[in-house]
């Protein structure tokens, strides 16, 4: 991208104060010259400065022009000169720019007084040349530091998108092993049932013995394409003999009982049966209450947690609130929360079409909700939010 792009008001800037120094160097020529304007320096300044606005043209010849025409009239054409030895600095060409200097003065130690460099005043030219050498080294320092930093951000913004995309990825593929556990069990009671009933064939009529042999060979199947996909999701599928580790329909209870003989104070309500809720809803709850309850542990120990559940119907509801607290002990407060636990629920509450919020709720208190409509009363568009 071109600097004219990410800087407009920079480029338009420098325009300015090209075209300006250059219609002061036309009168400065022409006073030297008693006021004649007809004179070979004019159109000489005027393509000096030309040069210097054509942000392409090859970058030796506006410090060359520049040069020449300082050496041969002096000191009325030394404001293009510092602009030209300003852009070779900028641009780390230091050597160049130093050599423009020498030749400059050396060239100009045989011109008139009245245009010499070498006059005696008290801010010599090569005052003039150092500043524009030391200006042009700190912008283009500068400049390159800014565009490190930019990339650099661009870089992390990359980082942080790739990081999201595979926490979602992997809450999705927990959420696939989860179901793949209820889906089992239930699939199990299935094709035992089947089993039972195909054991007593002789009091069944003949056409209902082979569906209920069908319906057991057709769970059993199911059962080990569960298995295989499974497997994909965990790549070989090969560790603990191909068997998932995530128990079946885990108890929120439980997860509560331990954090608090972990000294964690919590206040449990719950309303409604557990089992009027969808096994995914109750999966979901105990990934939201996990993080809810890890994070105020590490971030607010010792702070009060009050937990409220609702199995509904029409909703599964849970609301996680823990008050101020100070970070555990050991906890790495140089290194930046990740925050993808929340990207991973907010996956998970998607999918089954619900709302997660998470967030502060004042008095420095933090506030984790999820409101999950169950299939029978799908939430509406513009439907209350947690």
């Amino acid at each position: 991208m071109s600097a004219e792009r990410t800087r407009p008001w920079a480029t338009y800037g420098r325009r300015g104060l090209v075209v300006l120094l250059t219609v002061g160097v036309v009168e400065n020529g022409a006073m030297t010259a008693g006021g004649d304007y007809a004179t070979a320096r004019t159109p000489v300044a005027v393509l000096c400065g030309a040069v210097l606005l054509v942000p392409r043209a090859p970058w030796y010849l506006a410090p060359a022009l520049t040069s020449v025409a300082t050496g041969l009239w002096g000191w009325p054409m030394l404001p293009l000169l510092l602009v030209a030895l300003f852009d070779l600095a900028s641009r780390r060409r230091l050597r160049v720019a130093v050599a423009c200097c020498v030749a400059v003065l050396a060239a100009n130690a045989a011109a008139p007084t009245a245009v010499s460099l070498w006059r005696p005043q008290m801010y010599g030219a090569a005052l003039f040349l150092l500043l524009a050498l030391v200006g042009g080294l700190w912008q283009g320092n500068r400049r390159r530091l800014v565009a490190s930093l930019h990339t650099e951000v661009e870089h992390l913004r990359v980082e942080r998108e790739l990081r999201e995309a595979a926490a979602r990825a992997a809450e999705r593929s927990r959420i696939a092993a989860e179901m793949h556990d209820v889906l089992a069990h239930r699939l199990s009671l299935i094709a035992l049932h089947a089993g039972v009933l195909a054991a007593r064939a002789s009091s069944v009529p003949e056409p209902v013995a082979d569906r209920l042999v069908l319906l057991r060979t057709t769970a059993a199947e199911a059962l080990a394409d569960l298995r295989d996909v499974l497997g994909a999701l965990h790549g070989t599928g090969e560790e603990d003999g191909g068997a998932t580790r995530i128990p079946v329909l885990r108890d929120v209870h439980e997860l509560v009982e331990r954090a608090r003989e972990a000294g964690q104070p919590i206040e449990l309500s719950v309303t409604g049966d557990p089992q009027r809720a969808p096994a995914a809803h109750r999966l979901a709850l105990y990934r939201i209450v996990q993080e809810g309850l890890t994070n105020a542990r590490k971030h607010a120990a010792g702070a009060p947690v009050r937990l409220r559940l609702d199995y509904g119907p029409p909703a599964t509801l849970v609301e996680l609130v823990n008050g101020p607290g100070r970070p555990a002990p050991g906890t790495d407060l140089g290194a930046p929360a990740s925050g993808f636990g929340l990207v991973g629920l907010g996956e998970r509450v998607h999918a089954l079409g619900g709302h997660l919020d998470a967030g502060p709720n004042g008095s420095g208190s933090w506030r984790l909700a999820a409101r999950l409509p169950h299939p029978s009363h799908p939430e509406q568009n513009g439907g209350p939010r947690p």
